[in-house]
């Protein structure tokens, strides 16, 4: 995932740009803030998550523009510098689906939590309600690694007191019909596997948008 990232953070800037006067014409924010797996590597713009979450947004009366700011490669470190300019949008929520390369990478659990910690910190200080999406590190990554790796989400969501959906992938991971060639990143289905599962989580977070 640490692949394309210019054109990740290119692509993201292009969408912030594009989207930031959504607010003047009555329109809610909704930020995805996340890697590759949100930038929605390997597919079309539209087939990634979060353009598949607007359109669900649409179809069920909600007024809201989802923006995707995913930058391929990102880490839980990388989110966190680039926080100041998620809000420059003024999103009303922000799902924050960080963390898988720092488990690529073999990264401190510990640092891990402190950077998300200090993400949703910064967000919800600036009034925004965040969706917190969990990942996971292959077995072979060691039993006490995964277990502390995957054991930070839960206590950062309990801690800020914010959504959890659990697993990111939740029904997409390991599955060869919903991933692309490389078996991480998920296909234009998978994203719609996904999109599918975050909106129950989302959806409470909604404003009165109908």
């Amino acid at each position: 995932m640490s692949g394309f990232r210019a054109r990740g953070l290119a692509f993201a800037c292009v969408a912030l740009l594009s989207f930031v006067p959504a607010t003047a014409r009555g329109e809610g924010v909704i930020v995805a803030l996340g890697d590759s797996l949100t930038a929605g590597w390997g597919v079309a713009p539209d087939e990634a998550y979060p353009a598949r979450l607007e359109m669900r947004l649409r179809r069920e009366g909600y007024t809201y523009r989802v923006i995707n700011a995913g930058v391929s490669g990102d880490t839980t470190a990388g989110g966190l510098r680039r926080v100041d300019w998620v809000l420059h949008a003024s999103p009303e929520i922000v799902i924050v689906a960080l963390g898988a390369n720092d488990g690529l990478r073999g990264q401190s659990p510990q640092a891990m939590r402190a950077n998300l910690e200090a993400i949703v910190r910064r967000l919800q200080a600036a009034g925004a309600r965040v969706l917190l999406a969990g990942m996971r590190v292959p077995p072979n990554y060691g039993a006490e690694y995964t277990t502390q790796f995957q054991a930070v989400f839960p206590a950062v969501a309990w801690s800020a007191k914010v959504a959890l959906m659990p697993f990111l992938l939740d029904g997409v991971a390991a599955d060869p019909r919903l991933n692309q060639p490389d078996g991480i990143h998920p296909t234009a289905a998978g994203h719609q596997v996904i999109a599918d599962r975050l909106w129950p989580y989302l959806r409470p977070l909604l404003g009165q948008g109908k």
